[in-house]
């Protein structure tokens, strides 16, 4: 734990990889790890991950006070559970009928985002567990009270709240709820979560659903389906998950984007749909952690187009791997690194699908690309959307453009990131199973 010096994340996931190593003595206790919605859930995800410990939301809102809403009298959560800050609330002088008012308010969302994120299944039992509280900073602290109160009132033995980051004067106020608080950082200056993160993008319910899906199928997946790797891409050593479904038909390399991993939940999100249709997938970090401090790495498309190709050379020498026709998917800038390894004269590759790509990068390669190239753009990403079609007239085999309605750069929109994942299952298994039978 450090007070006063700066640091910075690359992005959530990051960031609770990082926060992992501050919590390994929790391994192998009756730990519940609780992400608090929405951007706690990716930080979450990778601590339960590293601890091997299921993975929750913590469905709380805060009831604050009419006029000052972010000043909390109370929260609640699931299953009726309320607590209340009578001293605060007669301080504000909220009358029981104003407290029943914003009762209501809050009841109503929260209900919505258990229908949404719990789709059915039950929350998990925290009688006489630890409850590990995650969320990716706390800046005033009342959420993370909120959620502390909640745990407890839930029955958890233990409760103990962990965040990368925190405003130094919020520690002591968090140490009344919680047996313990874990942070990394708590810097001087402090003024907002975001400023301690390169990518601050906002978590979608999509997201943290992939997230609690992916932890769902951690806990009950079966043996040697996916396995950790290192790939070796030249003198490169990088980490990679590689997943291999029984009878494979084809493997898709993921290329990320600028300011993503291995671990981006977009990307693990279509992989998951590829491997339910039989499709093998690699998801691997272009860059190691040193290069990616140099942000020109991470625009130098022939550099990371270099990078793909190396790693492709490296899988296709695994022994459960050889004989398997090849499928890049590209996200952004990784697109178009895709896109120019796919135009290698001696590339392997049989199809490629670009989302929300960025093709006008790799534009003096584009017609040697001879693999059916699918390029997929949301509808509202305009600027995006000129660049994929002029480069689709660019494209030396045959292409076809995609466009999802009213889909943003990201696809963050509800159902958009679906389609995305059936576009890409539907064009890799018609397109691999031509190559693997040619």
């Amino acid at each position: 734990m450090e007070e006063g010096r700066i640091m910075y994340f690359v992005d959530r996931h990051d960031a609770g990889r990082r926060l992992a190593r501050e919590l390994s003595s929790l391994r192998g206790h009756d730990v519940v790890v609780l992400g608090l919605p929405r951007g706690g859930v990716p930080v979450a995800a990778e601590v339960a991950q590293a601890l091997d410990a299921p993975l929750d939301v913590i469905m709380v809102r805060k009831l604050g006070v009419p006029y000052q809403p972010e000043v909390a009298m109370g929260a609640i959560g699931e299953d009726g559970v309320r607590v209340v800050d009578d001293a605060i609330r007669h301080a504000a002088g909220v009358s029981d009928a104003g407290l029943a008012a914003v009762q209501d308010r809050e009841t109503a969302e929260l209900e919505r985002r258990v229908v949404r994120y719990r789709r059915g299944h039950a929350r998990a039992d925290l009688g006489g567990r630890t409850a590990l509280v995650v969320d990716d900073g706390v800046a005033t602290g009342s959420t993370a009270r909120a959620a502390c109160l909640v745990a407890r009132a839930h029955g958890a033995a233990r409760v103990v709240l962990a965040v990368p980051v925190v405003s130094p004067d919020r520690i002591s106020a968090l140490a009344d709820v919680a047996d313990e608080v874990v942070y990394i950082a708590a810097p001087d200056g402090f003024r907002a979560v975001g400023q301690y993160y390169r990518d601050f993008a906002a978590t979608s319910d999509d997201e943290v659903i992939q997230c609690l899906d992916d932890a769902m199928r951690r806990t009950h997946a079966e043996p040697g389906l996916s396995r950790e790797v290192v790939v070796q891409a030249g003198s490169a050593r990088l980490e990679g998950t590689l997943t291999m479904p029984s009878g494979a038909t084809g493997i898709v390399v993921f290329a990320h984007g600028s300011g993503s991993s291995r671990h981006s939940t977009r990307n693990r999100f279509v992989a998951r749909a590829l491997n339910d249709v039989g499709l093998a997938t690699l998801l691997f970090d272009l860059l190691t952690l040193e290069e990616e401090s140099d942000r020109a790495n991470v625009f130098d498309i022939v550099f990371l187009a270099e990078r793909l190709s190396g790693a492709t050379r490296w899988l296709l020498e695994q022994p459960e791997v050889r004989g398997l026709p090849v499928g890049y998917f590209g996200a952004s800038t990784g697109a178009a690194a895709a896109l120019w390894a796919a135009a290698e004269p001696d590339s392997p590759v049989a199809a490629v699908v670009s989302r929300g790509g960025r093709p006008d990068l790799a534009a003096a390669r584009l017609p040697m690309v001879t693999a059916p190239t699918l390029l997929i753009v949301g509808g509202a990403d305009q600027a995006v959307l000129r660049l994929n079609r002029r480069a689709q007239t660019l494209l030396g085999g045959p292409s076809h453009l995609m466009i999802v309605p009213d889909a943003t750069h990201l696809f963050s929109e509800p159902g958009a990131l679906e389609q995305v994942a059936q576009l890409a299952a539907d064009w890799f298994t018609e397109r691999l199973a031509l190559a693997h039978h040619s």
